[in-house]
């Protein structure tokens, strides 16, 4: 018998039996999605063995994610969340089965494991499609020839849905299953990817509907970002005997948010009958100022560096994956709630294809006490030693996560385990399982001068660490005349659009948050009338690409130009402006953006054609864009260093009247809390801030540090031994906030409480006064 440390109170005790006779729905699998959009971008362009790692953790069996179900984007060269991802047909008869890096994923992860089962969906589509109407014929052909795509790329699509959080077209559906089985794919249909279950009272209805639709998929059946405590189906969706699917769950941060995927994977079905799930996004490999920058399986923004992480959610789905696999049976009558109390935990448990082996995991994220779980296992499941393994959701340290505790060896086939509060748990009578241990690299910024003319191959038609926001900017033949590769926005027509945002016109931003002083350059060739763009200290991104603060350098075919500053509610305010020589069609310009403190300078040919003075933006990545559909074409893009920000040495008072950063006990002892305290000029307030770090006493001290490279809200800041991490890595914004290069949070008083000694945290940018401070 296992047993944890002993409780203070009396431990709440659940007897279980678990019968591999009893009936229970059969499991269809655990998985992500990569799309919705642009989370997987810079995923393709990590070096190796970095690269391979993070891929081994999502998909590689008894390693790390080990996911069941891969949900892949069907680009539509429209914003989708946090970037568009590219179609495979931007204009009508012209099909590019190697646009993107959706297929990529896909192949890397059949690679790992041959049995995961893939999945598509769209967000948007082409503004060729149905004259602007997604519930087209159009769309049906369009998908066709994305299933022959697939086919090319040696894919199976095993799960095809309609068009992401729009509802349905019943007539729609009825003509795309036809069309799939006329076609010989034997794909099935989910529908329909929206939230709630009303699709199933249509059904009831319709039976053509009814043979047309295979599954039904909900979004966050559990709640939108809330804690997942409760997830229902409905009577009629669970009466029609198809299969009730969670198709898409998560948005949640890599480790705040994994409590709130353990609750779900086991209360989708205890609450709603549900047989699959589908985290969203598979990996946060994007960029920080982006609105979901932490959530899914791991963070992996720095492809320069190499560095990534691996994130709690990734062994809370491990939980489940590595235990089970698709075409496994739940046993009703073994989950349930720990104690009949929603409030102590949950499990389900599933047993094997081989009708021998099971499973059971357990979630106890809210209890408060150890408890006691007492199991049975009769009905002809295994009586043998059954594996514990756990992960401790509210520790830091990997260590605890994903754990091989003990086995235990059933007496009588009955066996009794303590669990602990805040942990996952699996009991299995299952062997295989086991953990990554792969190291990132440490972070670092991406050094500047750097240059790319396009011609050298990246790992995607996407050119290297570019990631576009609209639009489709891919590698392509030169046009002008000019020999080589160039690289060209492909979408010729508005999308059809997912997004809202109200300037949605194509552009694409790579590079560091931490860039201050630098010159931006392209040559740029006009397809047609329109402008083009140079982006230059490129920050925070509203929600679904409704804003960006950035500057942008914008150059017409007629020669206006104008240097303009936006927000992050698309709100242009123009700075300078004025008429140069027009550049016209077909001719090849070459373009530069200087941004030198609060001195933004144009360039045309080398020639200067006009500048502005404006401090709201101090640092941020770079860009190119345009203003319009256009098929507008750039190349040898090129970034260089401006003069570096002097070091400087002083106090950082803090926008809460009187109070300044200090250090707590004037320790500089790692682990020192990071607080605010009067304002007084001694030492523990003296600040050294020169190279994107904050140190205690000048160059040689201890570094402002986010505990435990944590990027959760509410995270404590600390002193540390400056290691170069990005957790030590701080962006001062024109505001006054200074923003966490790791997790794109601010550095916070908490709860505006002006109390001396209250330590600092970060949490999500707001602009308030317990955010605001003044550098030295």
């Amino acid at each position: 018998m296992w047993t944890g440390s002993p409780s203070a109170h009396a431990a709440p005790t659940t007897t279980v039996t678990i019968d591999g006779t009893q009936p229970g729905r059969t499991f269809d699998g655990a998985g992500a999605i990569s799309g919705g959009g642009g989370n997987s971008r810079l995923l393709a362009d990590y070096p190796e063995p970095q690269r391979s790692e993070l891929l081994d953790y999502l998909f590689k069996p008894g390693y790390g994610a080990s996911l069941q179900l891969l949900k892949v984007e069907i680009g539509g060269d429209t914003n989708s969340t946090d970037g568009a991802e590219p179609s495979h047909m931007h204009t009508r008869g012209t099909v590019d089965c190697d646009s993107g890096y959706q297929w990529w994923i896909a192949e890397q992860a059949k690679v790992r494991n041959p049995d995961i089962k893939i999945a598509g969906l769209a967000w948007g589509a082409p503004g060729w499609i149905g004259n602007g109407k997604f519930w087209s014929q159009d769309t049906i052909d369009y998908y066709m020839s994305w299933f022959d795509c697939a086919k090319k790329h040696d894919l199976t699509i095993d799960y095809i849905g309609g068009w992401n959080e729009r509802d349905y077209d019943a007539g729609w559906y009825k003509q795309l299953k036809s069309t799939l089985v006329a076609k010989g794919y034997g794909a099935k249909v989910v529908a329909a990817d929206s939230s709630g279950w009303g699709l199933a009272d249509a059904i009831k209805g319709d039976p053509e509907l009814g043979k047309a639709i295979d599954i039904l998929g909900t979004h966050y059946p559990c709640g939108y970002l809330t804690d997942y405590k409760s997830c229902p189906s409905s009577d009629s969706a669970q009466a029609l005997g198809k299969p009730l699917w969670s198709s898409e769950n998560g948005s949640q941060d890599t480790d705040s948010g994994a409590p709130a995927v353990a609750r779900a994977l086991n209360r989708d079905y205890i609450d709603g009958k549900m047989t699959a799930f589908f985290n969203w996004p598979v990996i946060a490999a994007l960029y920080p100022n982006l609105a979901y920058a932490t959530a899914g399986m791991s963070v992996a923004q720095q492809p320069w560096s190499g560095h990534y992480t691996i994130g709690r959610t990734t062994w809370v789905l491990a939980h489940t994956t590595q235990f089970t696999r698709p075409g496994w049976r739940y046993i009703d009558s073994a989950g349930g709630y720990l104690g009949g109390d929603r409030a102590n935990g949950s499990y389900v448990t599933l047993k094997s294809t081989n009708n021998s082996d099971y499973s059971t995991v357990i979630e106890t994220v809210d209890a408060t006490a150890d408890q006691t779980a007492t199991f049975t296992v009769k009905g002809g499941l295994s009586t043998g030693t059954v594996r514990v393994w756990s992960t401790d959701l509210m520790s830091s340290n990997d260590a605890a996560h994903f754990v091989h505790d003990q086995d235990v060896t059933p007496s009588n086939g009955t066996y009794s385990l303590t669990l602990k509060p805040g942990h996952v748990y699996t009991v299995t009578t299952t062997s295989g399982q086991g953990k990554g241990n792969a190291k990132a690299p440490a972070a670092a910024a991406l050094k500047l001068p750097y240059a790319d003319d396009f011609d050298e191959p990246a790992a995607t038609k996407s050119p290297k660490y570019f990631s576009d926001m609209n639009g489709a900017f891919e590698t392509t033949a030169c046009g002008g005349g000019r020999a080589g590769t160039c690289l060209r926005q492909m979408a010729p027509a508005t999308p059809i659009r997912w997004t809202d945002e109200p300037f949605n016109a194509p552009y694409s931003i790579m590079g560091d948050r931490s860039w201050a002083n630098y010159t931006v350059t392209a040559d740029a060739l006009f397809d047609e009338q329109g402008s083009v763009e140079l982006l230059g200290r490129v920050g925070q991104q509203a929600k679904n690409n409704n804003g960006l603060r950035a500057y942008h350098l914008r150059l017409d075919d007629d020669g206006r130009w104008a240097i303009l500053k936006s927000d992050t509610s698309w709100t242009f305010t123009t700075l300078a402006s004025g008429k140069t020589d027009a550049p016209g069609l077909d001719t090849w310009r070459r373009l530069a953006f200087r941004l030198e403190g609060s001195q933004l300078t144009a360039f045309l040919d080398g020639k200067e054609i006009g500048s502005a003075n404006d401090s709201s933006l101090s640092t941020g990545l770079a860009g190119i864009g345009l203003t319009g559909y256009q098929t507008q074409q750039f190349d040898n893009f090129q970034l260089t260093p401006g003069t570096p920000a002097a070091p400087r040495l002083g106090p950082v008072p803090s926008a809460l009247e009187g109070k300044c950063l200090d250090a707590a006990k004037g320790s500089s002892d790692n682990g020192t809390p990071a607080q605010i305290w009067d304002c007084n000029g001694t030492r523990a307030q003296q600040w050294w801030w020169g190279d994107g770090t904050l140190r205690l006493g000048g160059a040689t001290g201890k570094c402002v540090d986010v505990t435990r490279t944590e990027t959760a809200n509410g995270t404590p800041v600390e002193l540390w031994d400056c290691n170069g991490g990005q957790n030590q890595q701080w962006i001062s914004q024109s505001d006054g906030t200074l923003v966490s290069e790791q997790s794109g949070r601010c550095l916070d008083v908490p709860r505006l409480n002006t109390e001396n000694g209250t330590q600092l945290v970060i949490w999500d940018c707001n602009g308030g006064a317990n955010q605001r401070w003044t550098m030295p």
